[in-house]
């Protein structure tokens, strides 16, 4: 079974997923599709004026090559990529977990202190390829249980859990990062 759907004034067949017994999703899969994701880019871009966001920053990993190529198409110097595990270059991570609709179980995301120290009070521009449950974009400020933590000794996620400085949200809050 599959799904027709028009976007950025291109047609795709998308596979449908089941997701539960009454829920089936259309898999928007944009990797590999370099012509849709330069169209994708260009009508996001077209949408979105230019001076209302400092950066732009997307969660791992589908939505890279659309970031990547509307920070090209825009002129960024520099995006941001909250990634699926706490990696050895990032000082100090943080993370948040989150419930995606197509992973069907919480994961976390994680960002390096030196990444949120360059996005702290700046307007943050959230790029993903699909936004179905809305709970990625929630998970920032939703409240205390949802503020992000660092890992423990080391930056390892899951060994001394603590609540991370005050200020810092991930991924989904633009005006509270």
């Amino acid at each position: 079974m599959t799904y027709t759907m028009k976007v950025a004034g291109l047609e795709r067949e998308l596979p449908l997923c089941r997701v539960s017994d009454e829920l089936y999703i259309g898999a928007f899969i944009i990797f590999g599709d370099a012509e849709l994701t330069v169209a994708c880019a260009s009508a996001l871009l077209e949408r979105i004026p230019a001076d209302s966001y400092d950066y732009m920053l997307t969660a791992e990993a589908k939505s890279i090559p659309l970031i990547h190529e509307m920070a090209r198409q825009s002129g960024a110097k520099k995006y941001f990529i909250a990634r699926k595990g706490s990696k050895v270059y990032m000082p100090d991570p943080i993370h948040v977990s989150v419930r995606s609709i197509t992973t069907l179980r919480t994961q976390d995301l994680f960002l390096g202190s030196d990444d949120c120290a360059l996005i702290k009070g700046k307007r943050i521009l959230l790029v993903d390829d699909v936004i179905s449950t809305g709970e990625p974009p929630r998970s920032g400020g939703a409240g205390e249980d949802r503020r992000r933590h660092r890992g423990g000794p080391g930056g390892h996620p899951g060994r001394g859990r603590r609540p991370g400085p005050e200020g810092y949200y991930l991924p989904g809050a633009p005006a509270r990062v």
